[in-house]
C-alpha cells in the first residue's frame, strides 16, 4: 500500500530562484572583501575573503544541486534526485575546511614574515557591511529552506550567518589592531577565525554524512510513534518495523501493522488507509508510505481490543503502548 502526501509545501522553482540570488550576492560580497584585502594587506581580512570564496563556489554548486534535486523521479532514480542537496552540502563542508587550513597556514607564516598593514579604516567598514549582508542573506536562505524542506538552503544559510559572527570578531580585532599598531594581532585574529572556520566545516560534513548514510532520525520516529499511539484504532494491535528515510523533500516511511487474523481483506485495507491518512495529515512534508499488514496469529489476544471476536484465546487486558525499541524492531517475538 503506497501513497504520496497531497499536502506538499515544497516549491522547487522558488528554491532554485532563491539560491541563484544568493550565489550572485555571494560573488559581489566576495569582490568587496577582496578589494578590502588589497587595500589593507591584512591577513585577517584575507581570512574573510577566502571564506567568501567558499561561499561563491558552494553557492553555485548548491544552485546546480538544487537544479538536479528538483527533477522528478524516473526509472533510474525511483526515489528521486533529492540526495544531490546532501552532496553539495558535503562539498561545502570540505571546501570550508580547506579554506580554514589555508588561513591558519597564512597566519603562522605572517607571524614569522610580517607585512605592513594599511588603510584599515576602509577595510573595517567594508568587512562590517559584508558581514551584515551575509547575515540578512543567511536569514532569508534559512527561512525559505525551512518552508521548502531544503537542507542545502538551510546549511548554506547557517554558513552565511556563521560568516557574520566571524566578521564581528574580525572587526573587533581590526579595530584593536588599528589603535594599537601591534602587527602580531593580525595573525592572531586569523588563527582564531581560521580554527573556527575549520570546526564549522567539520560540523557541516558530519551532518551531511549522516544524511547520506541514512542515519535514523529518532526524534522524528518517536514523534510519529507517539502520534500513532495516541490515535490507535481498536483494530490496530501493534505497529513495528517502522523505518523513515528522507530523499530531498520526501519522507519514505515503511512499517508493519498487526491486525486481527480473521479480518476481511477489504477491512484490512481500510485500516491501512486509516494509518496512512493519520501520518499524512500530521506531516508538513511529502510522504511516500508503504505498510505491510500482518495477522495476529492469535498471539496478541491480551492486547487486542477487537469486539465480538469468536477466535479469542484470552481476554483483553492492556493495549500496547508506544515503545521505541519495539516500534523500530524488525521482528516481534511473542
Amino acid at each position: 500500500m503506497e501513497n504520496t502526501s497531497s499536502v506538499a509545501t515544497s516549491n522547487p522553482r522558488l528554491k532554485f530562484k532563491v539560491q541563484r540570488i544568493i550565489a550572485i550576492l555571494s560573488f559581489l560580497i566576495f569582490a568587496g572583501k577582496l578589494a578590502a584585502y588589497f587595500l589593507t594587506n591584512s591577513v585577517g581580512i584575507l581570512t574573510d575573503a577566502l571564506e567568501s570564496t567558499v561561499n561563491v563556489v558552494t553557492g553555485f554548486i548548491t544552485l546546480y544541486s538544487i537544479y538536479i534535486a528538483i527533477k522528478p523521479k524516473d526509472e533510474n532514480h525511483p526515489f528521486g534526485h533529492g540526495k544531490a542537496e546532501y552532496l553539495s552540502a558535503s562539498v561545502e563542508g570540505m571546501l570550508i575546511i580547506i579554506a580554514g587550513l589555508f588561513i591558519i597556514f597564512e597566519a603562522i607564516k605572517r607571524l614569522f614574515i610580517p607585512s605592513e598593514v594599511s588603510q584599515l579604516d576602509i577595510g573595517i567598514i567594508i568587512v562590517a557591511i559584508a558581514g551584515l549582508l551575509n547575515y540578512l542573506i543567511g536569514w532569508y536562505s534559512i527561512r525559505i529552506g525551512k518552508k521548502n524542506n531544503s537542507i542545502a538552503l538551510i546549511s548554506g544559510g547557517k554558513h552565511l550567518q556563521s560568516d557574520t559572527y566571524s566578521s564581528i570578531g574580525l572587526v573587533i580585532g581590526l579595530i584593536l589592531l588599528y589603535y594599537t599598531k601591534l602587527a602580531w594581532l593580525d595573525s592572531l585574529i586569523a588563527l582564531i577565525f581560521g580554527t573556527i572556520i575549520v570546526l564549522t566545516g567539520l560540523k557541516i560534513l558530519k551532518e551531511t554524512t549522516s544524511n547520506l548514510m541514512d542515519e535514523a532520525d529518532f526524534y522524528l520516529i518517536e514523534k510519529f510513534g507517539q502520534l500513532i499511539d495516541s490515535n490507535k484504532s481498536n483494530e490496530w494491535i501493534d505497529v513495528h518495523n517502522f523505518k523513515l528515510v528522507k530523499y530531498g523533500d520526501v519522507f519514505h516511511i515503511n512499517c508493519d501493522l498487526v491486525l486481527p487474523w480473521n479480518i476481511f481483506l477489504s477491512d484490512a485495507h481500510i485500516e491501512g488507509e486509516k494509518l496512512k491518512s493519520l501520518l499524512l495529515a500530521n506531516s508538513p512534508e511529502d510522504i511516500v508510505f508503504n505498510v505491510h499488514l500482518d495477522e495476529c496469529f492469535q498471539n496478541y489476544c491480551m492486547n487486542c481490543k477487537k469486539e465480538n471476536c469468536n477466535e479469542r484465546r484470552g481476554e483483553f487486558e492492556i493495549q500496547m503502548n508506544f515503545d521505541m525499541k519495539r516500534f523500530t524492531k524488525e521482528k516481534i517475538e511473542n
